[in-house]
């Protein structure tokens, strides 16, 4: 199959510049870079694996990101690790938390860009969806984040940093001296932010290893879920070179809606998708492809719709989440009704698959599904927009 689009966009990205005095930030690098950047800033070679394993655990178990607070080393290697490397996060602008408990952060990372992060309590697990680029490329025309440009993609190390500001927030690191306490706040993770993810499918490859690290963050490649809209010719990679579980959004059951809803669908179409995931390396029962469909009224809600989706899931392991549509000002669609979503669900569910609707959460401060786009560029511009027509402009 010849793909008839390039699998890494063209896009313009401006240099990022490092933090003053060229310092290297630890906060990303897998185990490899890390023990080649340490030879490099003048650790013993024999020596490079101890130094990985420890400072890795200070990192990435412990949260610390003061060398001198890493008591097992030698001073004077402390101070040659400050020399050298700095353990930076994304920089937390704003938090807003909901009525149902849910936490959006605006993220700002270098450039000034800013993303947002969400963390979504449940009963059962605690779900943080972070997000791989700023903007997005694919103008899904039901989601709100699509309607921002992609800016550029996200390094590996602010991708970690999103997991590692939210455990900050929710103070999840463990503290030496107090029984282990194995309660995770953070359980589960989803690549479901701004951005596809498989237009940046090695920085995303890469925080992954890190965040899977049994010694760090520790968490298992079944509790990390990444949501594409289908970039075909990366979906094996996905299995074979990170292995967590895969989502995709699905949202029609016929190329003529899916290339409205979807875009993407106009260079890999529902058949190629399907054939993809049929392939998929891994796929079983117990790690089957989730796919989200978005319930729009009138568009794609029928029975008809639910049917046609039965037919094309045949001989995939798969569950349907069914997503109320989350509406936002000025969005070219509404929600389908209950009655129509339990129809739609109980078709799906009749065929032998899970079809979970799901509970819409942090709508009160746009932190739903599809509702990812930070509001303070516009909160910007309108008081800049104010300022003008007072006359109060200086510029």
């Amino acid at each position: 199959m010849t793909p008839t689009a390039p699998i890494t966009q063209d896009v313009l990205t401006l240099p990022r510049k490092l933090p003053e005095g060229g310092l290297t930030n630890i906060v990303g690098l897998t185990r490899d870079q890390l023990r080649t950047a340490l030879i490099a800033a003048g650790t013993p070679e024999k020596q490079a694996k101890m130094r990985l394993g420890q400072i890795w655990q200070w990192v990435y178990h412990w949260g610390v990101r003061d060398f001198a607070q890493m008591t097992n080393l030698a001073k004077d290697y402390r101070a040659l690790l400050a020399d050298h490397f700095t353990i930076e996060l994304p920089e937390v602008v704003s938090k807003q938390v909901s009525t149902d408990g849910t936490r959006k952060y605006l993220v700002r990372i270098a450039g000034g860009h800013e993303v947002e992060v969400v963390y979504i309590p449940e009963t059962d697990r605690g779900t943080l969806c972070i997000s791989s680029q700023v903007g997005c490329t694919l103008t899904c025309s039901f989601c709100h984040t699509g309607t921002q440009k992609l800016v550029r993609n996200l390094t590996a190390g602010e991708i970690v940093g999103q997991v590692m500001l939210a455990r900050d927030d929710l103070g999840e690191w463990p503290v030496q001296g107090d029984p282990k306490n194995e309660t995770r706040l953070i359980s589960n993770i989803v690549l479901m932010g701004m951005g596809e993810p498989l237009y940046n499918f090695e920085n995303v490859r890469d925080a992954m290893k890190v965040v899977m690290d049994n010694e760090g963050i520790a968490l298992g490649r079944r509790r990390i879920t990444l949501s594409t809209s289908g970039v075909v010719p990366e979906i094996a990679r996905t299995a074979t070179e990170i292995g967590c579980l895969l989502a995709i959004s699905f949202h029609a059951t016929t190329d003529e809606v899916r290339d409205q809803l979807v875009p993407i669908n106009k260079r890999w179409n529902i058949a190629t998708l399907l054939d993809a995931l049929r392939e998929y390396p891994g796929l079983s029962n117990s790690e089957r492809i989730t796919f989200e469909y978005v319930m729009l009224d009138g568009v794609n809600d029928t029975k008809e719709d639910a049917h046609r989706l039965v037919e094309l899931l045949r001989g995939i392991p798969a569950k349907v989440n069914l997503i109320p549509f989350n509406e936002w000002p000025g969005a070219p669609y509404k929600r389908s009704s209950g009655n129509r979503i339990h129809a739609f669900a109980d078709i799906i569910y009749q065929a032998g698959y899970a079809s979970p609707i799901r509970t819409p959460r942090g709508e009160d401060i746009m932190a739903a599904c599809g509702q990812l786009k930070s509001a303070t560029e516009r909160a910007r511009k309108s008081s800049r927009a104010i300022a003008a027509e007072a006359g109060l402009s200086h510029g």
